[in-house]
């Protein structure tokens, strides 16, 4: 079994269309009805066999590879889309309380709107948790010494990107509602910058995985570094070009390494390319995740039966 064989790669649409159909697509089946026959069946057999995952290239699909591979799990496939496909996914299950298992990490908006759960993973496969690294270029402090040292102070927690990402799911834009964040928190920010000098136009250049939890942070810091003088620059792509900007000195910095786990691959790529600045948040967790009301699913291992 490969990560080519077992995650099928698939457009938004289609994956909608895909999920739409697996959940049912008459509205007037109520949730007993679907209850009682995901009871007659296996965990399996209530969802097709598939996991809703997200981008291909992205650690966590990786993982979630090897994760069909150590639990044995030879008849799932990994559906890969993106992370407004899985939710949307999620929600189309949650609200009919339909069987769904996908691709998930915490923090995300989805687990302050919905009851979920993560599976148990006895094997590891996912780590324990995680923590997310601030990464720059070779060069960075050298070039950029003030940004450099508010990189260094920059740590925060689950609560403060959530309270970000909620508002931006409830229709919030994100330029407006990461500057509502740092409005109320110029505690925190503060520690981050005081007695830093401001610049004046100086060019940075961010990138970022197009996850909620990352246009959640890399939006915040935008702005810091406005109110410091810098000109910046946001840009959002996938894992694997995010760290090859980096490396190749393209990009300065992101915030979205989420590692040990997730991002290793890329880190041990371009080892010796990428100056890890230090961890900006801890407690992080990624994995398979079910809505609690899947009562008899509570490890990978039952995805067996």
């Amino acid at each position: 079994m490969t990560i080519f064989k077992k995650i099928t790669g698939i457009g938004t649409a289609a994956l909608l269309a895909l999920t739409l159909t697996a959940c049912g697509s008459d509205d007037t089946n109520d949730s007993s009805k679907g209850k009682a026959e995901a009871g007659s069946r296996s965990v399996g057999e209530t969802v097709e066999y598939n996991i809703v995952g997200i981008d291909p290239g992205s650690g966590h699909m990786e993982a979630t590879a090897k994760a069909l591979e150590v639990y044995d799990l030879k008849d799932w496939n990994v559906i890969a889309g993106n992370g407004a496909a899985m939710t949307a996914a999620l929600k189309r299950a949650y609200d009919k309380e339909e069987p769904i298992v996908i691709t998930g990490w915490n923090p995300h908006w989805k687990f302050l709107k919905y009851d979920l759960k993560f599976l148990d993973d006895p094997e590891l496969v996912y780590g324990d948790s995680e923590e997310i690294h601030s990464i720059g270029r070779i060069g960075l402090q050298k070039d950029l010494p003030e940004a450099y040292e508010i990189f260094q102070r920059f740590k925060w927690g689950t609560d403060d990107m959530s309270e970000i990402m909620v508002a931006i799911e409830d229709g919030t834009k994100p330029e407006k509602a990461a500057q509502n964040w740092v409005d109320a928190n110029e505690d925190k920010i503060a520690e981050w910058t005081s007695g830093v000098n401001k610049v004046d136009g100086d060019e940075i250049k961010l990138v970022y995985a197009p996850w909620d939890s990352e246009i959640a942070s890399h939006n915040m810091m935008k702005i810091v570094l406005e109110d410091m003088g810098y000109d910046v620059t946001l840009t959002a792509v996938e894992p694997g070009p995010m760290f090859s900007a980096i490396a190749d000195g393209g990009a300065d910095a992101t915030f979205a390494a989420w590692l040990p786990i997730t991002h290793k691959t890329y880190v041990e790529k371009f080892e010796g390319k990428l100056d890890d600045i230090g961890v900006n948040m801890v407690g992080v967790r990624q994995g398979l995740v079910v809505p609690a009301y899947m009562e008899d699913v509570n490890s990978i291992e039952d995805l067996k039966k």
